[in-house]
């Protein structure tokens, strides 16, 4: 008789097996996590194979330059930390309709163009669908093979036969092995699938892109081992009804993990944009008070960006406060250091501070320009436009030293600000700068005292 399947339950968090249901993870110690799935018993005669290995010293491992190749897209070189290292392996996460497979849809056109072999794999759309959008983006020359196909047995028997420089999976969730035996896009379809994925890149020297779905907490659908698996991950965010798109690196063992790249969605798909800070302050009202332009760090590029607060008296018991694009709980931690140290009467007003432009940011060196804006919506006065602010605040009231201090005085002057305000224990590391005014501040009330 034939054995009936078993049932292993999956941690969809983490990947890890038990037995039987349990309400919290005992690894990564997250809840209702566990996922049930059954397991096809294992081949009767099956033989392991075994090969010998080769141990090579690390001196003898010779690595080139030319193993990265430029995809000719530079935000996106940019976030891979120079181009695409040949034999990895890159996952790209988003929402839906964010713009995942239009980017690598270009990155196939940019390297055909350099003739190389590129197979695009998808198991969504149809050779019909995928050739409507190749044909808002312009040309493709016939080093670029599509494949529509979810059989994963199929799809490795393809690329071993055709050999391509580059694969894109889009996406890792509709493909299956008749091996594994549970439905696509569960947790031990996924995990076998990337798997056998890993093996072809290493394997055979090609650089492999897999596009992934995310959940409703914006993460990778799947387990987390699928993360830990490849060599890069990628996530693309912002609102899919806006125009600009941000590709971050969460993960990248060829490169910073900091970097992003900006792109704005147009009629022939992904633009870069060479100079955020212009596109984010773009708009900006002139002589408004509670508008305050800050200087923020992602990765090794200075980021201008304003931030709005609108302050104002309280019809009700409990003020209300919103932020959006900062953290919740660092608005009401900087609002509490006003009120103690400049004895501003906020928790009579509600407050609503807001990022311009939709982005999101948690650096400690927006503390200064939310505290500046805060205060100049109270009283009422508008800062001038051709000044900006950066610096983290304490509990005290005082204003502390940020990294990279003289990137950020250079963005704001090449974009034409006369004036910049920092911390005066950064003042050494930036020295003077010609064209540009750097005035250094203690503490907050100094800092409110000379702008508003």
């Amino acid at each position: 008789m034939a054995k009936a399947k078993k049932s292993i339950f999956f941690c969809q968090n983490c990947g890890h097996e038990e037995s039987k249901w349990l309400g919290q993870c005992p690894m990564c110690k997250e809840w209702n996590t566990f996922v049930e799935e059954k397991t096809a018993p294992a081949k009767s005669g099956a033989v392991k194979a075994v090969r010998e290995a080769e141990v090579v010293s690390l001196s003898s491992v010779s690595t080139n330059e030319d193993e990265r190749v430029r995809t000719g897209i530079r935000e996106l070189d940019r976030v891979l930390g120079g181009g695409i290292v040949q034999g990895s392996l890159v996952l790209v996460g988003g929402d839906p309709g964010i713009g995942k497979s239009t980017l690598l849809l270009q990155v196939c056109q940019r390297l055909s163009d350099m003739d190389k072999k590129i197979l695009y794999i998808s198991g969504e759309e149809s050779l019909r669908q995928i050739k409507l959008r190749a044909n808002r983006m312009g040309e493709f020359k016939d080093t670029l093979s599509l494949l529509c196909e979810t059989n994963l047995d199929i799809i490795r028997g393809v690329i071993e036969q055709y050999k391509p420089q580059m694969a894109v999976i889009d996406s890792i969730q509709t493909m299956y092995s008749e091996e594994v035996a549970s439905a696509p896009g569960s947790v031990s379809q996924v995990r076998e699938s990337t798997n056998v994925l890993m093996q072809l890149a290493k394997g055979m020297n090609i650089s492999v892109f897999i596009v992934g779905h995310v959940t409703k907490e914006g993460t990778v659908a799947g387990p987390r081992v699928l993360e830990h698996m490849v060599d890069t991950v990628l996530y693309f965010e912002g609102d899919r009804h806006a125009s600009y798109r941000i590709l971050r690196g969460v993960k990248n063992r060829f490169g910073s993990t900091n970097e992003i790249g900006v792109f704005e969605m147009q009629k022939r798909g992904l633009a870069e944009v060479e100079n955020p800070s212009e596109f984010m302050l773009s708009g900006k009202p002139e002589h408004a008070s509670g508008s305050v332009v800050a200087c923020a760090m992602e990765g090794t590029r200075p980021m201008l960006m304003e931030i709005q607060a609108l302050v104002c008296r309280s019809s009700f018991g409990m003020p209300r406060r919103t932020a959006a694009g900062l953290d919740y709980n660092r608005v009401n931690l900087l609002m509490a250091v006003l009120e103690k140290r400049l004895g501003l009467p906020l928790s009579n007003y509600d407050a609503y501070v807001n990022i311009a432009g939709g982005i999101r940011l948690s650096e400690p060196a927006a503390d200064l320009g939310i505290v500046m804006a805060i205060a100049s919506s109270y009283k009422n006065k508008p800062v001038a436009e051709d000044t900006i602010v950066f610096g983290e605040v304490g509990l005290s009231g005082e204003i502390r030293a940020v990294t990279m201090p003289e990137q950020r005085v250079a963005e704001a002057k090449k974009l034409g600000y006369k004036t910049c305000i920092i911390p005066e224990v950064s003042l050494k590391a930036v020295g003077k700068e010609p064209g540009i005014e750097v005035i250094g501040v203690k503490s907050v009330n100094q800092a409110i005292n000379y702008l508003v």
